[in-house]
């Protein structure tokens, strides 16, 4: 079996009363966060920036460092089974405009409550509910 690992970021800004995360449409219909390998010389937060400003366009992030959650899972790739173990971070952004990669259909700025019913993956929506609890603990924000 072969073994990947992936980097991304849960990326979310304050957009008046409202915490919003960024959620993007990949191809094959699913909804999750900018994620992507890590290259050869990166460390997991290098491949989740680079990851990111390649997917998004946004450059201007900055961590919530006390946040850092893994999820895993296996997938099919032309008849091999890959185990596949992602790294999330957690950023904020004052950014609002993304330009999308090639990689993704469209993307949602979206309210947490929007953002859990939107996510495809109940790993997504763990990792989801760890950054809501973060933001709440470290930024003394309360999510309606």
């Amino acid at each position: 079996m072969l073994q990947e690992r992936s980097a991304g970021l849960v990326v979310f800004r304050v957009d008046g009363s409202d915490v919003v995360f960024l959620l993007l449409h990949y191809g094959w219909d699913n909804w999750g966060f900018p994620k992507g390998n890590i290259e050869s010389g990166e460390n997991e937060k290098e491949a989740a920036i680079r990851e990111v400003e390649e997917e998004t366009g946004l450059s201007s992030i900055r961590f919530i460092d006390e946040f850092e959650k893994s999820i895993e899972y296996f997938y099919r790739k032309r008849g091999t089974t890959i185990q596949k173990e992602v790294s999330y971070f957690l950023a904020e952004t004052e950014e609002s405009d993304v330009r999308l990669s090639f990689e993704h259909k469209g993307y949602k700025w979206l309210t947490f409550n929007e953002a859990i019913n939107q996510l495809t993956f109940d790993n997504d929506k763990k990792v989801l509910k760890a950054a809501k609890e973060t933001i709440e603990k470290s930024m003394h924000i309360l999510f309606q």
